[in-house]
């Protein structure tokens, strides 16, 4: 009886991590324990980062609705508590896209948040 090796399935695992780091620089992109290094890498910072991107989108919505804001004479805090206290349930990135496109209509909503602005305590 022959011997059993497992030629196939190593040639089809080497295949299949070279080919996932196909353009990688340097020997990352030939050599197999490098390449599989780079590939085991590659898919812990693509999983860490496809987090990351939804976190730095919310970031950027509230920049600029931060720098809205305060061209028209109110605080972001001040301006999203108005319009939650006004039943106004629009996202930051469709806020943020009215910021951008139309202002009228963003000065609209300014101006509902600073009506629904709690009384202040004397």
């Amino acid at each position: 009886m022959g011997r059993a090796t497992h030629g196939a399935a190593t040639h089809r695992r080497k295949k299949r991590i070279l080919k996932g780091a196909k353009g990688f620089r340097g020997a990352a992109g030939v050599r197999w324990r490098l390449g599989r290094e780079a590939v085991v890498r590659a898919g812990v910072n693509a999983y860490r980062d496809r987090r990351r991107r939804k976190r730095s989108f919310r970031a950027l919505w509230i920049t600029r609705l931060t720098a809205a804001c305060r061209t028209r004479g109110i605080a972001y805090s001040r301006f999203i508590y108005g319009l939650a206290a006004a039943g106004i349930e629009l996202d930051r990135k469709v806020l943020s896209e009215i910021a951008i496109s139309s202002p009228a209509d963003f000065d609209v909503l300014v101006e509902t948040a600073k009506q629904h602005q709690p009384k202040a305590a004397a």
